[in-house]
């Protein structure tokens, strides 16, 4: 990809925005804006009686909760299962003895950089959570297959949380 006319126009603290002029084929040059993210992952806690664990909590940016699986924002040079598993704990208190990739996906690549690696959380065992402390989290367990349900029937709208339900029906079956 042939770029041209870089410049920063936001830096921020979970986001820059970069804009640049790209050339695309005998079309010419274009300007393109892009969000620049560190990245993040996803666990779906499965328990041993066939139950996940969700979590409910507030997304200002959507202006309501959502039911999503527990996830966060990679760190500087930090391992995705090494954040998938202090995501987990922190949000749910639970730990995973295993976690099975799921993959990685774009949740939005006209416009984010945005790469969200999914894992399977399995062998969980119940600690205390520690949310961030401006994160007001309530855990929901459930069927997966009620989970999957939710998730076909729009009633789970998270990107993610659907990704990651989809992708571990074809883990747990």
């Amino acid at each position: 990809m042939e770029t041209r006319n870089r410049s920063l126009l936001f830096k921020g603290l979970v986001v820059d925005i970069e804009q640049f002029e790209v050339r695309i084929g005998r079309k010419g040059w274009h300007m393109y804006q892009v969000v620049r993210h560190p990245g993040g992952v996803g666990v779906l806690p499965l328990h041993d009686d066939g139950t996940v664990t969700l979590i409910r909590q507030l997304r200002p940016a959507v202006g309501g909760t959502l039911l999503e699986i527990p996830a966060g924002r990679l760190h500087p040079n930090e391992e995705p299962a090494a954040c998938g598993r202090r995501e987990m704990t922190e949000e749910t208190g639970l730990s995973a003895r295993e976690l099975v990739p799921l993959g990685c996906f774009y949740p939005s690549p006209g416009v984010f950089d945005e790469v969200i690696h999914l894992f399977l959380g399995t062998g969980l065992s119940q600690g205390r959570a520690e949310p961030e402390h401006y994160e007001e989290i309530e855990t929901v367990r459930l069927p997966i297959g009620e989970a999957l349900r939710l998730a076909s029937s729009g009633e789970i709208r998270d990107g993610k949380t659907i990704a990651a339900l989809l992708r571990a029906g074809n883990v747990v079956r």
